[in-house]
């Protein structure tokens, strides 16, 4: 085999419904044009699952990928992707995650896993060094995350990292997540549901085969140079005090954060929920991933309260915002705790918060009785509440049965206009921060690929919390509130290079603080390749392509490019950007263009297909 540097040119494939695991080489071609991650993922899921699979049939293919710099002692290159079709949604699913677990995969000396087919009972993987086989995991079957990763590792050794899910994802919650390093998820999409499908319980991992650099002393030096300006960073200062709800206050003050179900872009009991809150109330200690210079992690203890005593990692700002601003509590104790919930029965704390503030709203209209709910009455500010549906949800118990399809799907039970405040894109939740409040973002969530997201472009980011992105050459937004067409190249290049991070393996917070030049640089330096600046954007512009490819064969279409109702139509009532609606049209004309995409069906033209080396899409969805 010819020996590659960066990654190792290998992956394992386990027919589970055969028990059989093969390994099979990846061409260092193919590696190159995708990058790795979850660019390598999506060409493996576009080429191996036939359109129209079942999400969670065995036909769909669950594919784990690090990235090309994935192990390197480069800034926090230690994340790995799960690219899946996904059951939330039914378009491309892709979820990513930081911790070790990814590094101690790919010490394995593998690239990745693609898993097909379905056991006929539970089971688990287990990757010692080169050596894999499945075992049985009856007896894990029902366990926590926790109990999970401690009892296979009470079998096989501590020496073993463990990726697994929880009851969310046994019970095929659509928006379930697989969990790492006992805190860490692959959370978006519901790709813990096609785990949960395939009745794979967990992958434990154990190597010591290092990521191979090709230039070792010009990747020191570059990568020390990183740190040191990192060092710096007002991003790591502000991080390593307050973790990611640093922002919070940030995006309160600008009107941008979604309370109550988006009926409100400030919330007034915000100190009680922020980056200091937490810090004074719950705050142990700060938690890094892989050669994390950042440490935004927070290791966490509910210290009062009916909650008192329990351990474990968070919230993030995510959790806060969906849990907190958007169901309306300012209760930091409970929403901790619903948090550890999330981690321990493996769920997205964004759907699941989001997806709980949209029952309480249609509670308190009407929408839902008391009779739906089993009586227990479904109020914004209910502190008990959201502890209370984290467990019903995972069981799919109760009201929690309908709660675990999330809000497109109890919107299309429910019907009486709730629709319009079922707040996703696509299927897929909306994180804490709205648009209404930054135009802009309103594209990207309409836009992205996996439905609303709110790291494919981060063009918030920039606005919010006043960080530009150093990994393009401009980011700038002159006035969120204002519409312009040109800074519709922003949210396009921010896209482009930021699934690049997703594809190498690196953590997205590099974009802030790295520029281009100095970041392919580094890549280069790992793998041996001689991309220029150009050719890395264009990769992540091939990737970018080709997942919006496989979900328009899956019958994606241009109309699917749209926001709720209530941010199109329903002005914020307070903050400084009341008044303010989400218009899209001229927008999305202004996108489509500079994509090379058709106006009428939002399909990736033939001639932009053929110009980013993707001729085998072409007849697949132009006919």
């Amino acid at each position: 085999m010819i020996k590659l540097f960066g990654c190792h040119g290998k992956l394992l494939r386990v027919n589970l419904t055969a028990a059989k695991i093969a390994e099979e080489s990846i061409p260092e071609d193919m590696v190159k044009a995708f990058l790795g991650g979850a660019g390598l993922a999506t060409k493996y899921l576009w080429d191996e699952v036939p359109q129209g699979a079942d999400p969670l049939g065995p036909e769909n293919r669950l594919i784990f990928m690090t990235g090309s710099i994935t192990g390197a002692a480069a800034p926090s290159a230690g994340r790995y992707s799960v690219v899946a079709k996904s059951p939330l949604t039914g378009i491309w699913g892709q979820a990513n995650a930081g911790g070790r677990w990814g590094v101690d995969f790919k010490q394995t000396g593998y690239d990745g896993i693609i898993f097909e087919g379905s056991a006929p009972k539970p089971v688990y993987l287990v990757i010692d060094g080169e050596q894999a086989e499945l075992k049985d995991a009856a007896h894990l079957w029902g366990k926590s995350v926790s109990e999970t990763t401690a009892q296979i590792r009470k079998e096989l050794g501590d020496r073993f990292n463990v990726a697994c899910i929880g009851a969310g994802g046994e019970n095929k919650v659509k928006y379930a997540a697989i969990m790492n390093d006992l805190h860490r998820a692959a959370g978006r999409c519901g790709l813990g549901a096609v785990m949960g499908a395939k009745n794979l319980k967990a992958i434990a991992v154990h190597g010591g085969l290092k990521t191979a650099v090709a230039d070792p002393e010009g990747f020191r030096q570059i990568s020390k140079k990183q740190y040191e300006l990192l060092d710096e960073a007002m991003l790591k200062m502000a991080m390593q005090a307050y973790g990611t709800s640093v922002v919070l206050d940030l995006v309160n003050i600008r009107g941008g954060f979604p309370t109550r179900n988006w009926q409100s872009g400030v919330f007034e009991l915000s100190e009680e929920i922020n980056g200091p809150a937490i810090s004074d109330k719950v705050l142990n200690k700060e938690v890094t991933c892989f050669a994390c210079p950042i440490a935004c992690g927070r290791g966490t203890e509910i210290k009062q309260g009916k909650y008192a005593g329990h351990k474990g990692e968070g919230p993030e700002y995510e959790t806060v915002g969906t849990f907190g601003g958007m169901c309306g509590v300012s209760d930091l104790e409970a929403i901790t705790m619903a948090g550890y919930l999330c981690n321990e029965y493996g769920l997205d704390t964004i759907s699941a918060g989001s997806t709980i503030a949209f029952a309480m709203e249609c509670f308190e209209k009407g929408i839902l009785t008391a009779g739906d709910t089993g009586g227990r009455a479904l109020h914004f500010g209910d502190a008990d509440l959201i502890v209370e549906l984290a467990h019903l949800i995972a069981k799919r118990e109760g009201v929690g049965d309908l709660l675990a399809e999330g809000t497109r799907r109890m919107a299309e039970k429910l019907g009486q206009g709730s629709e319009r405040f079922a707040m996703h894109v696509k299927g897929l939740e909306l994180p804490a921060y709205d648009s209404r409040a930054v135009k802009l973002t309103g594209l990207t969530y309409a836009t992205a690929n996996r439905g609303g997201d709110h790291v494919t472009a981060y063009v918030q980011g920039p606005t919010f919390i006043d960080a530009p992105f150093l990994i393009v050459e401009d980011s700038e937004i002159a006035d969120p509130l204002v519409i312009n067409p040109d800074e519709v190249k922003v949210a396009r290049d921010l896209e482009d290079a930021l699934t690049t991070f997703d594809c190498v393996g690196a953590c997205k917070f590099m974009g802030l603080c790295v520029n281009a030049p100095d970041w392919v640089e580094l890549v280069n330096r790992v793998t041996g390749w001689d991309l220029s600046v150009a050719e890395y954007m264009r990769a992540g512009e091939r990737v970018y392509n080709l997942a919006r490819a496989y979900s328009v064969r899956e019958g994606l279409s241009a109309a699917d490019d749209t926001l709720p109702k209530r941010l199109l139509e329903e002005p914020l009532p307070d903050g400084p950007a009341a008044g303010h609606v989400n218009d899209l049209p001229v927008l999305l004309e202004a996108y489509y263009k500079l994509r090379g995409w058709e106006k009428k069906t939002g399909k990736p033209t033939p001639e932009k297909l053929k110009e980013l080396g993707l001729e085998e899409v072409i007849p697949v969805i132009w006919g």
